[in-house]
Protein backbone atom coordinates (compact mmCIF):
# COMPACT_ATOMS: atom_id res chain seq x y z
CA UNK A 1 0.00 0.00 0.00
CA UNK A 2 1.02 3.83 -0.42
CA UNK A 3 -0.34 4.68 2.68
CA UNK A 4 -2.18 3.58 6.01
CA UNK A 5 -5.46 5.89 5.57
CA UNK A 6 -6.50 8.21 3.17
CA UNK A 7 -8.52 11.13 4.72
CA UNK A 8 -10.77 13.27 1.83
CA UNK A 9 -11.66 16.57 3.04
CA UNK A 10 -9.54 18.91 5.31
CA UNK A 11 -11.60 20.85 7.04
CA UNK A 12 -11.67 20.51 11.10
CA UNK A 13 -12.65 16.97 11.03
CA UNK A 14 -10.25 15.32 8.35
CA UNK A 15 -7.42 17.57 9.58
CA UNK A 16 -8.20 16.81 13.24
CA UNK A 17 -8.37 12.86 12.13
CA UNK A 18 -4.88 13.11 10.26
CA UNK A 19 -3.08 15.04 13.34
CA UNK A 20 -4.35 12.39 15.50
CA UNK A 21 -3.52 9.64 13.45
CA UNK A 22 -0.18 11.48 12.42
CA UNK A 23 0.91 11.69 15.90
CA UNK A 24 0.72 7.75 16.20
CA UNK A 25 3.46 7.36 13.06
CA UNK A 26 0.68 6.57 10.67
CA UNK A 27 1.29 7.09 7.12
CA UNK A 28 -1.71 9.43 6.11
CA UNK A 29 -2.30 10.99 3.00
CA UNK A 30 -4.94 14.48 3.42
CA UNK A 31 -6.30 15.61 0.55
CA UNK A 32 -8.71 18.93 -0.17
CA UNK A 33 -10.02 20.02 -3.51
CA UNK A 34 -10.54 23.51 -2.50
CA UNK A 35 -7.18 26.04 -2.93
CA UNK A 36 -6.82 27.70 0.40
CA UNK A 37 -8.55 27.90 3.81
CA UNK A 38 -12.11 29.32 3.58
CA UNK A 39 -11.36 32.59 4.49
CA UNK A 40 -15.02 33.48 6.25
CA UNK A 41 -16.62 32.33 9.10
CA UNK A 42 -18.71 29.21 9.44
CA UNK A 43 -19.22 27.07 12.32
CA UNK A 44 -19.80 29.42 15.73
CA UNK A 45 -19.46 26.95 18.68
CA UNK A 46 -17.89 23.92 20.06
CA UNK A 47 -17.40 22.32 23.29
CA UNK A 48 -14.88 21.62 26.03
CA UNK A 49 -14.30 18.23 24.42
CA UNK A 50 -13.71 19.54 21.56
CA UNK A 51 -10.71 21.78 23.26
CA UNK A 52 -9.78 18.72 24.95
CA UNK A 53 -8.86 16.67 22.11
CA UNK A 54 -6.83 20.50 20.25
CA UNK A 55 -5.23 19.86 23.57
CA UNK A 56 -4.13 16.57 22.92
CA UNK A 57 -3.27 17.78 19.38
CA UNK A 58 -1.01 20.58 21.01
CA UNK A 59 -2.97 23.51 19.85
CA UNK A 60 -5.35 24.39 22.59
CA UNK A 61 -3.35 27.62 23.12
CA UNK A 62 -3.40 28.70 19.37
CA UNK A 63 -7.04 27.51 18.87
CA UNK A 64 -8.00 30.06 21.89
CA UNK A 65 -6.83 32.95 20.08
CA UNK A 66 -9.56 32.47 17.84
CA UNK A 67 -12.25 31.59 20.13
CA UNK A 68 -13.96 33.16 23.66
CA UNK A 69 -16.06 31.50 26.31
CA UNK A 70 -20.10 31.10 25.35
CA UNK A 71 -22.51 33.23 27.14
CA UNK A 72 -25.73 32.21 28.61
CA UNK A 73 -28.18 30.71 25.48
CA UNK A 74 -31.39 32.66 26.06
CA UNK A 75 -34.48 32.14 23.67
CA UNK A 76 -37.22 35.06 23.74
CA UNK A 77 -40.49 35.47 22.54
CA UNK A 78 -41.65 38.66 20.03
CA UNK A 79 -42.50 40.82 23.05
CA UNK A 80 -38.41 40.39 24.52
CA UNK A 81 -40.07 37.79 27.46
CA UNK A 82 -37.81 34.92 28.62
CA UNK A 83 -38.62 31.86 27.59
CA UNK A 84 -35.78 29.38 28.23
CA UNK A 85 -32.18 30.00 28.97
CA UNK A 86 -29.26 27.88 29.34
CA UNK A 87 -26.97 29.16 31.29
CA UNK A 88 -23.10 29.88 30.77
CA UNK A 89 -20.28 28.59 31.99
CA UNK A 90 -19.75 29.78 35.32
CA UNK A 91 -17.49 26.95 36.03
CA UNK A 92 -15.37 24.69 34.38
CA UNK A 93 -16.22 21.41 32.72
CA UNK A 94 -14.86 18.22 34.15
CA UNK A 95 -12.89 18.09 31.81
CA UNK A 96 -10.96 21.45 33.21
CA UNK A 97 -11.84 23.67 29.91
CA UNK A 98 -15.04 25.83 29.75
CA UNK A 99 -18.03 23.80 28.68
CA UNK A 100 -18.47 26.19 25.42
CA UNK A 101 -16.84 28.50 23.01
CA UNK A 102 -17.70 30.68 20.33
CA UNK A 103 -15.06 30.73 17.63
CA UNK A 104 -13.63 32.12 14.24
CA UNK A 105 -13.30 28.92 11.77
CA UNK A 106 -10.32 29.97 9.51
CA UNK A 107 -8.41 30.55 12.89
CA UNK A 108 -9.00 26.98 13.80
CA UNK A 109 -8.17 25.29 10.58
CA UNK A 110 -5.04 27.68 10.16
CA UNK A 111 -4.00 25.95 13.50
CA UNK A 112 -4.60 22.49 12.91
CA UNK A 113 -3.07 22.63 9.39
CA UNK A 114 0.30 24.42 10.97
CA UNK A 115 0.26 20.95 13.28
CA UNK A 116 -0.17 18.93 10.05
CA UNK A 117 2.99 21.06 8.40
CA UNK A 118 5.07 19.80 10.90
CA UNK A 119 3.51 15.98 11.63
CA UNK A 120 6.36 14.23 9.20
CA UNK A 121 3.73 11.03 8.79
CA UNK A 122 1.12 12.87 7.21
CA UNK A 123 1.40 14.73 3.67
CA UNK A 124 -0.73 17.10 2.70
CA UNK A 125 -2.05 17.79 -0.83
CA UNK A 126 -4.31 20.83 -1.94
CA UNK A 127 -5.50 21.08 -4.86
CA UNK A 128 -6.57 17.38 -5.51
CA UNK A 129 -9.83 15.64 -5.94
CA UNK A 130 -11.54 12.22 -4.96
CA UNK A 131 -12.91 11.04 -8.34
CA UNK A 132 -13.39 7.27 -7.22
CA UNK A 133 -12.68 4.09 -5.72
CA UNK A 134 -12.32 0.46 -5.94
CA UNK A 135 -11.74 -2.39 -2.97
CA UNK A 136 -8.32 -3.80 -3.45
CA UNK A 137 -7.85 -6.63 -1.00
CA UNK A 138 -6.83 -5.71 2.25
CA UNK A 139 -7.67 -2.02 1.23
CA UNK A 140 -9.23 0.31 -1.71
CA UNK A 141 -7.33 2.00 -5.12
CA UNK A 142 -8.03 5.62 -5.06
CA UNK A 143 -8.48 7.97 -7.89
CA UNK A 144 -7.75 11.40 -7.45
CA UNK A 145 -7.25 14.16 -9.64
CA UNK A 146 -4.87 17.08 -9.21
CA UNK A 147 -2.78 19.61 -10.87
CA UNK A 148 -0.49 17.01 -12.44
CA UNK A 149 -3.14 15.33 -13.88
CA UNK A 150 -5.14 11.72 -12.09
CA UNK A 151 -3.20 9.41 -9.98
CA UNK A 152 -4.22 6.28 -8.48
CA UNK A 153 -3.37 5.92 -4.51
CA UNK A 154 -3.44 2.54 -2.97
CA UNK A 155 -4.29 2.74 0.60
CA UNK A 156 -5.14 0.58 3.86
CA UNK A 157 -8.37 2.40 4.38
CA UNK A 158 -10.02 5.94 3.40
CA UNK A 159 -11.94 7.90 5.08
CA UNK A 160 -14.59 10.32 3.65
CA UNK A 161 -14.56 14.12 5.54
CA UNK A 162 -15.90 15.70 2.65
CA UNK A 163 -18.83 17.45 3.89
CA UNK A 164 -22.85 17.27 3.40
CA UNK A 165 -22.03 16.53 -0.19
CA UNK A 166 -19.45 13.81 0.04
CA UNK A 167 -18.36 12.49 -2.92
CA UNK A 168 -16.81 9.74 -0.82
CA UNK A 169 -20.53 8.58 0.48
CA UNK A 170 -21.93 8.93 -3.13
CA UNK A 171 -18.93 6.62 -4.10
CA UNK A 172 -20.32 4.64 -1.57
CA UNK A 173 -23.80 4.08 -2.71
CA UNK A 174 -24.70 5.71 0.97
CA UNK A 175 -28.36 6.37 1.64
CA UNK A 176 -29.31 9.01 4.30
CA UNK A 177 -32.20 8.96 6.73
CA UNK A 178 -34.09 12.46 6.97
CA UNK A 179 -35.68 13.33 10.22
CA UNK A 180 -37.71 15.61 7.75
CA UNK A 181 -36.86 19.06 9.36
CA UNK A 182 -35.64 21.35 6.44
CA UNK A 183 -36.05 25.30 6.69
CA UNK A 184 -33.83 28.07 4.98
CA UNK A 185 -32.55 30.30 7.07
CA UNK A 186 -30.28 33.63 5.81
CA UNK A 187 -26.94 33.96 7.68
CA UNK A 188 -25.21 36.86 8.06
CA UNK A 189 -21.48 37.40 9.61
CA UNK A 190 -20.37 41.11 10.54
CA UNK A 191 -17.29 42.15 11.93
CA UNK A 192 -17.93 44.76 15.39
CA UNK A 193 -15.35 46.78 17.55
CA UNK A 194 -15.34 47.41 20.49
CA UNK A 195 -17.98 50.21 20.83
CA UNK A 196 -20.92 48.26 19.32
CA UNK A 197 -23.82 47.67 21.29
CA UNK A 198 -24.15 43.66 20.37
CA UNK A 199 -25.57 41.81 22.60
CA UNK A 200 -23.61 39.75 25.88
CA UNK A 201 -25.49 36.45 25.26
CA UNK A 202 -26.96 34.18 22.74
CA UNK A 203 -30.32 34.90 21.37
CA UNK A 204 -33.37 33.06 19.86
CA UNK A 205 -36.03 35.07 19.18
CA UNK A 206 -39.10 33.41 18.59
CA UNK A 207 -40.80 35.86 16.56
CA UNK A 208 -43.42 34.26 14.14
CA UNK A 209 -42.87 36.91 11.89
CA UNK A 210 -38.99 36.31 11.58
CA UNK A 211 -37.37 33.85 13.91
CA UNK A 212 -34.18 35.18 14.17
CA UNK A 213 -30.68 34.06 15.53
CA UNK A 214 -28.45 36.52 17.40
CA UNK A 215 -25.11 35.18 18.64
CA UNK A 216 -21.65 35.94 19.69
CA UNK A 217 -18.66 34.29 17.66
CA UNK A 218 -14.84 34.74 17.85
CA UNK A 219 -13.34 37.78 19.18
CA UNK A 220 -14.50 41.00 16.88
CA UNK A 221 -17.39 39.23 15.52
CA UNK A 222 -21.17 38.62 15.59
CA UNK A 223 -23.94 36.98 14.06
CA UNK A 224 -27.52 37.03 13.06
CA UNK A 225 -29.72 34.41 11.30
CA UNK A 226 -33.36 35.24 9.66
CA UNK A 227 -35.91 32.24 9.17
CA UNK A 228 -36.90 32.83 5.79
CA UNK A 229 -40.20 33.37 5.55
CA UNK A 230 -42.56 31.10 2.21
CA UNK A 231 -42.10 32.87 -1.17
CA UNK A 232 -38.63 35.10 -0.14
CA UNK A 233 -36.54 34.58 -2.60
CA UNK A 234 -32.66 32.80 -1.49
CA UNK A 235 -30.96 35.04 -4.20
CA UNK A 236 -32.65 38.53 -3.42
CA UNK A 237 -32.68 37.87 0.58
CA UNK A 238 -28.97 38.13 0.28
CA UNK A 239 -28.37 42.01 -1.30
CA UNK A 240 -27.74 45.03 1.38
CA UNK A 241 -31.52 46.37 0.81
CA UNK A 242 -32.72 43.47 2.10
CA UNK A 243 -30.19 43.20 5.25
CA UNK A 244 -29.54 46.03 6.23
CA UNK A 245 -32.90 46.71 7.53
CA UNK A 246 -32.75 43.78 9.39
CA UNK A 247 -29.77 44.32 11.16
CA UNK A 248 -30.64 47.92 12.10
CA UNK A 249 -33.24 47.03 14.35
CA UNK A 250 -31.00 45.67 16.38
CA UNK A 251 -29.14 49.21 17.04
CA UNK A 252 -25.67 48.13 17.29
CA UNK A 253 -24.03 50.75 15.80
CA UNK A 254 -22.27 50.26 12.84
CA UNK A 255 -21.15 47.09 11.54
CA UNK A 256 -19.00 45.47 8.60
CA UNK A 257 -21.10 43.06 6.77
CA UNK A 258 -18.36 39.72 6.22
CA UNK A 259 -20.72 36.91 4.51
CA UNK A 260 -24.02 35.79 4.12
CA UNK A 261 -25.18 32.96 3.12
CA UNK A 262 -28.56 31.11 2.75
CA UNK A 263 -28.75 27.26 4.42
CA UNK A 264 -31.02 25.10 4.32
CA UNK A 265 -30.90 23.78 8.34
CA UNK A 266 -32.13 19.99 8.56
CA UNK A 267 -31.14 16.47 10.08
CA UNK A 268 -29.55 13.63 8.19
CA UNK A 269 -27.67 10.37 9.00
CA UNK A 270 -25.98 8.22 6.51
CA UNK A 271 -27.64 4.62 6.94
CA UNK A 272 -23.82 2.93 6.72
CA UNK A 273 -20.49 4.89 8.13
CA UNK A 274 -18.47 1.90 6.89
CA UNK A 275 -18.16 -0.39 3.95
CA UNK A 276 -15.29 -2.70 3.71
CA UNK A 277 -12.37 -0.45 4.04
CA UNK A 278 -14.13 2.96 3.48
CA UNK A 279 -15.61 4.94 6.44
CA UNK A 280 -17.07 8.49 6.92
CA UNK A 281 -16.93 11.06 9.11
CA UNK A 282 -18.26 14.75 10.40
CA UNK A 283 -21.01 15.66 7.82
CA UNK A 284 -20.37 13.23 5.52
CA UNK A 285 -22.00 10.87 7.99
CA UNK A 286 -24.72 13.14 9.62
CA UNK A 287 -25.87 16.46 9.42
CA UNK A 288 -28.19 19.01 12.08
CA UNK A 289 -29.64 21.93 12.55
CA UNK A 290 -27.32 24.38 14.36
CA UNK A 291 -29.52 25.48 16.98
CA UNK A 292 -27.54 23.05 19.91
CA UNK A 293 -24.03 24.36 18.68
CA UNK A 294 -22.95 20.22 17.97
CA UNK A 295 -22.40 19.94 14.38
CA UNK A 296 -18.48 20.35 14.51
CA UNK A 297 -18.43 18.77 17.72
CA UNK A 298 -19.79 15.77 16.46
CA UNK A 299 -17.58 15.23 13.89
CA UNK A 300 -14.78 16.19 16.13
CA UNK A 301 -15.88 13.34 18.37
CA UNK A 302 -16.33 11.13 14.87
CA UNK A 303 -12.57 11.84 14.36
CA UNK A 304 -11.51 10.69 17.89
CA UNK A 305 -13.20 7.39 18.04
CA UNK A 306 -12.45 6.35 14.95
CA UNK A 307 -8.42 7.35 15.20
CA UNK A 308 -7.90 5.30 18.19
CA UNK A 309 -9.31 2.57 16.61
CA UNK A 310 -7.70 3.05 13.19
CA UNK A 311 -4.58 2.63 14.92
CA UNK A 312 -5.52 -0.43 16.79
CA UNK A 313 -6.41 -1.78 13.83
CA UNK A 314 -3.45 -0.86 12.00
CA UNK A 315 -1.25 -2.29 14.74
CA UNK A 316 -3.31 -5.65 14.30
CA UNK A 317 -6.50 -5.63 16.17
CA UNK A 318 -9.16 -7.53 14.34
CA UNK A 319 -11.34 -5.36 12.19
CA UNK A 320 -14.48 -5.85 13.85
CA UNK A 321 -13.48 -2.66 16.09
CA UNK A 322 -14.23 -0.64 13.23
CA UNK A 323 -17.62 -1.72 13.70
CA UNK A 324 -18.16 -0.51 17.27
CA UNK A 325 -17.49 2.80 15.20
CA UNK A 326 -21.27 3.89 13.72
CA UNK A 327 -22.76 1.85 16.67
CA UNK A 328 -21.10 4.31 19.29
CA UNK A 329 -21.07 7.53 17.39
CA UNK A 330 -24.50 7.12 15.73
CA UNK A 331 -26.72 7.25 18.66
CA UNK A 332 -24.56 9.98 20.33
CA UNK A 333 -25.69 12.16 16.76
CA UNK A 334 -29.27 11.28 17.11
CA UNK A 335 -29.49 12.29 20.37
CA UNK A 336 -28.24 15.69 19.28
CA UNK A 337 -29.70 16.05 15.75
CA UNK A 338 -33.34 15.24 17.68
CA UNK A 339 -31.81 18.05 20.63
CA UNK A 340 -31.22 20.30 17.97
CA UNK A 341 -34.61 19.84 16.09
CA UNK A 342 -36.92 19.87 19.03
CA UNK A 343 -35.41 23.45 19.53
CA UNK A 344 -35.37 24.24 15.94
CA UNK A 345 -39.26 23.68 16.03
CA UNK A 346 -39.54 25.96 19.29
CA UNK A 347 -38.22 29.03 17.37
CA UNK A 348 -39.59 28.37 13.73
CA UNK A 349 -42.90 28.65 14.09
CA UNK A 350 -44.62 31.47 11.74
CA UNK A 351 -48.53 30.45 13.23
CA UNK A 352 -49.20 33.62 14.94
CA UNK A 353 -51.57 31.68 17.52
CA UNK A 354 -49.14 28.43 17.99
CA UNK A 355 -46.97 31.08 19.20
CA UNK A 356 -48.69 32.30 21.49
CA UNK A 357 -49.86 28.96 23.20
CA UNK A 358 -45.74 28.35 23.08
CA UNK A 359 -45.17 30.80 24.67
CA UNK A 360 -47.72 30.14 27.00
CA UNK A 361 -46.62 27.10 28.03
CA UNK A 362 -43.26 27.60 28.19
CA UNK A 363 -43.57 31.16 30.70
CA UNK A 364 -45.14 28.82 32.88
CA UNK A 365 -42.62 26.25 33.50
CA UNK A 366 -39.22 26.41 34.52
CA UNK A 367 -37.61 28.42 31.93
CA UNK A 368 -33.42 28.21 33.56
CA UNK A 369 -31.93 25.21 31.58
CA UNK A 370 -29.01 23.84 33.30
CA UNK A 371 -25.98 22.72 31.16
CA UNK A 372 -26.70 19.21 30.66
CA UNK A 373 -23.68 16.52 30.50
CA UNK A 374 -23.08 15.03 26.83
CA UNK A 375 -25.44 11.76 25.92
CA UNK A 376 -23.17 8.57 27.41
CA UNK A 377 -21.64 5.90 24.47
CA UNK A 378 -24.74 2.77 25.00
CA UNK A 379 -23.17 0.43 22.88
CA UNK A 380 -19.88 -0.75 21.19
CA UNK A 381 -16.11 -1.02 22.83
CA UNK A 382 -17.65 -0.44 26.53
CA UNK A 383 -17.90 -2.58 29.55
CA UNK A 384 -21.61 -2.79 29.65
CA UNK A 385 -22.84 -2.58 33.27
CA UNK A 386 -19.48 -1.65 34.56
CA UNK A 387 -19.59 2.02 36.50
CA UNK A 388 -19.35 4.88 34.56
CA UNK A 389 -18.79 2.65 31.53
CA UNK A 390 -19.59 4.73 28.27
CA UNK A 391 -19.10 7.85 30.28
CA UNK A 392 -16.72 11.00 29.46
CA UNK A 393 -13.97 10.39 32.29
CA UNK A 394 -12.75 13.68 33.91
CA UNK A 395 -9.27 15.66 33.63
CA UNK A 396 -7.37 16.73 36.34
CA UNK A 397 -5.73 19.59 36.78
CA UNK A 398 -2.51 20.43 38.70
CA UNK A 399 -0.12 23.78 38.26
CA UNK A 400 -1.50 23.92 34.95
CA UNK A 401 -0.92 20.70 33.18
CA UNK A 402 -3.93 18.35 32.94
CA UNK A 403 -3.78 14.77 33.32
CA UNK A 404 -3.90 14.21 29.78
CA UNK A 405 -0.62 15.64 29.11
CA UNK A 406 0.75 13.72 32.02
CA UNK A 407 -0.44 10.36 30.59
CA UNK A 408 0.01 10.94 27.31
CA UNK A 409 -2.44 9.20 24.09
CA UNK A 410 -3.29 5.53 24.48
CA UNK A 411 -5.43 3.99 26.98
CA UNK A 412 -4.68 3.94 30.40
CA UNK A 413 -5.31 1.77 33.42
CA UNK A 414 -5.65 3.92 37.13
CA UNK A 415 -5.63 1.44 39.80
CA UNK A 416 -6.03 2.27 43.69
CA UNK A 417 -3.62 -0.84 44.14
CA UNK A 418 -0.34 -1.60 42.64
CA UNK A 419 -0.88 -3.06 38.89
CA UNK A 420 1.53 -5.48 36.74
CA UNK A 421 2.35 -3.88 33.46
CA UNK A 422 -0.23 -4.30 30.31
CA UNK A 423 1.26 -3.73 26.85
CA UNK A 424 -0.76 -1.15 24.78
CA UNK A 425 -2.10 0.39 28.33
CA UNK A 426 -0.44 2.87 30.29
CA UNK A 427 -0.72 1.45 33.82
CA UNK A 428 -0.81 3.71 36.68
CA UNK A 429 -1.50 3.24 40.55
CA UNK A 430 -2.64 6.12 42.50
CA UNK A 431 0.69 6.55 44.74
CA UNK A 432 2.36 6.89 41.44
CA UNK A 433 4.71 10.06 42.34
CA UNK A 434 3.57 11.76 38.98
CA UNK A 435 -0.05 11.86 40.31
CA UNK A 436 0.78 14.08 42.73
CA UNK A 437 -1.88 17.09 42.73
CA UNK A 438 -4.00 14.96 40.61
CA UNK A 439 -4.25 12.07 43.28
CA UNK A 440 -6.83 13.39 45.07
CA UNK A 441 -9.72 14.15 42.43
CA UNK A 442 -8.69 10.64 40.84
CA UNK A 443 -9.48 9.24 43.97
CA UNK A 444 -13.01 10.70 44.76
CA UNK A 445 -13.55 9.52 41.49
CA UNK A 446 -12.77 6.11 42.06
CA UNK A 447 -14.24 6.33 45.67
CA UNK A 448 -17.43 7.68 44.19
CA UNK A 449 -18.10 4.93 41.35
CA UNK A 450 -17.25 2.38 44.11
CA UNK A 451 -14.12 0.66 42.26
CA UNK A 452 -10.73 0.20 42.83
CA UNK A 453 -9.55 1.18 39.12
CA UNK A 454 -10.74 2.37 35.47
CA UNK A 455 -10.02 1.69 32.23
CA UNK A 456 -10.01 4.94 30.27
CA UNK A 457 -9.95 4.38 26.38
CA UNK A 458 -7.79 6.85 23.73
CA UNK A 459 -10.80 8.81 23.02
CA UNK A 460 -11.51 9.77 27.35
CA UNK A 461 -14.28 7.81 27.41
CA UNK A 462 -14.53 5.08 30.13
CA UNK A 463 -14.51 1.52 29.17
CA UNK A 464 -15.48 0.65 32.62
CA UNK A 465 -14.67 0.50 36.46
CA UNK A 466 -14.12 -2.00 38.62
CA UNK A 467 -11.05 -4.59 39.43
CA UNK A 468 -8.07 -4.29 37.21
CA UNK A 469 -7.76 -7.58 36.50
CA UNK A 470 -11.44 -7.91 34.86
CA UNK A 471 -11.38 -4.34 33.45
CA UNK A 472 -7.85 -5.62 31.44
CA UNK A 473 -9.53 -9.15 30.12
CA UNK A 474 -12.43 -7.21 29.02
CA UNK A 475 -10.60 -4.76 26.73
CA UNK A 476 -8.36 -7.10 25.62
CA UNK A 477 -10.26 -10.03 24.51
CA UNK A 478 -13.19 -9.46 22.45
CA UNK A 479 -11.36 -6.79 19.57
CA UNK A 480 -8.00 -5.46 20.84
CA UNK A 481 -6.34 -8.84 20.21
CA UNK A 482 -5.39 -10.25 16.30
CA UNK A 483 -7.81 -13.39 15.47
Amino acid sequence: MDVDVLIVGLGPVGAALAALLGDAGVKTLAVEKDPEVYPLPRAAHFDDEAMRIFQQLGVAEEVGRHARPAPAYEFRAADGRLLMRFDGPSAKAASGWQSGYMFHQPGLEHALRAKLAKTPSVEVRIGWRFVNYTPDGDGVRVTLDGPDGAQVVRARWLVGCDGATSAVRAAMGGQLFDYGFDEPWLVVDAKVDEYARTPDVNLQICDPERPTTCVLMGPGRHRWEFMLRPGEDPVAVLDDSFIQPLIATWDCGPVELERRAVYRFHGLVAARWRDGHVLLAGDSAHQMPPFAGQGMCSGLRDAANLAWKLIAVLEGANQELLDTYQAEREPHVRAYIELAIGMGRVVCTLDREAAARRDAEMLAGDRSVPNRPPPPLVAGHILAGAPAAGERFLQTWAEGRGLDDLLGPGAWLISREPVTAVPGLAVVALDDPRLAGHREGLAAWLEGHGAPAVLVRPDRYVFGAGKAAALVAAWRKPLLVTA
